[in-house]
């Protein structure tokens, strides 16, 4: 689903969602603690979601108010144990019964373990699961989105390939039209030193070719001058990417993790994420993040579902 106005920023993306055919619904793993319960009833009183809540024994407020203010919105199913949680939410979303996957209290390898189960779990045979995040940055016009911050520690090519595929999907999903990807590294030489930039090569092979639709693929390329035009220029790099990107793509885990927390700390940044690969979007927010980055993060899978 291409919207007709690209969204460039998160007020946009959670408004955007009113003007869905139907709200989607959303399984929480264990509603228990305060950021998901602002999250259900922000979604809630904006009329941008349903929730089907599965509650594994660990939640510390009133689920019942919340349905009786919002009655035919509000499922909610007991398990005895956080594990069973998991395994009934991914099970409500297999068979169709909810959208998005969320997680509340639990803990996320508990969550995971159900996600990732070979024969009743998410990720289809053959699939590359990946994390990709938005960033809505002080300075920058548009949501600018990384991928991998949180799941790949070293990608190959053949996960660097999807993890690309994942992060164009999600833009198209906003209304971009040609996303522009930036393939990162500390400089723009190519180098049997660093592996991953072979396979960069591959990978602007492959755009060219056309194995990623309509679409910009450069790199390598540092961040500052993937994001800043007045770099590129100083530099002569002629690039439709430089200074203009809608993607990072990071060479691994650490670079890409430690942008994610440094522009979330010092740079102030509104952030969003969400787990691709999987038969539906699954929001696995860090223990750290805002009520707010929570909620960013679930009007992101829930636009992203529609897609």
């Amino acid at each position: 689903m291409l919207f007709r106005s690209r969204i460039c920023d998160f007020d946009t993306l959670t408004g955007s969602l009113r003007s869905l055919p139907t709200r989607k619904r959303v399984a929480v793993v264990c509603p228990g603690d305060s950021h998901t319960e602002y999250v259900i009833r922000r979604a809630l009183e904006e009329q941008t979601a349903d929730f089907l809540l599965v509650d594994g024994g660990l939640t510390r407020w009133n689920i019942g108010e919340v349905c009786r203010l919002y009655p035919g919105r509000v499922e909610v199913r007991p398990a005895a144990t956080p594990d069973d949680a998991a395994r009934m939410a991914v099970e409500m979303v297999r068979e169709g019964h909810a959208d998005v996957l969320m997680k509340g209290s639990i803990n996320t390898d508990n969550l995971l373990r159900a996600v990732l189960d070979k024969e009743r779990g998410l990720l289809e045979h053959g699939r590359v699961m990946s994390h990709v995040t938005a960033i809505e940055a002080p300075g920058y016009s548009k949501l600018l989105f990384a991928t991998d911050v949180a799941v790949i520690p070293r990608p190959t090519l053949d996960q660097f390939d999807a993890m690309l595929r994942y992060a164009v999907s999600v833009c198209r999903s906003l209304g971009m039209a040609v996303p522009r990807v930036a393939l990162l590294h500390c400089t723009e030489k190519v180098s049997e030193k660093f592996p991953h930039t072979l396979s960069y090569e591959e990978l602007k092979r492959r755009a060219r070719e056309g194995a990623y639709g309509d679409v910009f693929v450069d790199g390598p390329m540092d961040v500052k001058t993937a994001c800043d035009p007045e770099s590129g220029e100083l530099k002569g790099i002629k690039s439709p990417v430089c200074g203009n990107a809608d993607v990072l793509v990071f060479p691994n885990i650490e670079s890409g993790n430690t942008f994610y927390k440094t522009m979330s700390l010092f740079g102030r940044a509104r952030m969003a994420g969400m787990l691709c690969g999987t038969t539906a979007p699954v929001v696995v927010a860090s223990r750290a993040d805002t009520g707010d980055s929570k909620y960013t993060s679930l009007a992101l899978a829930c636009l992203a579902s529609a897609e």
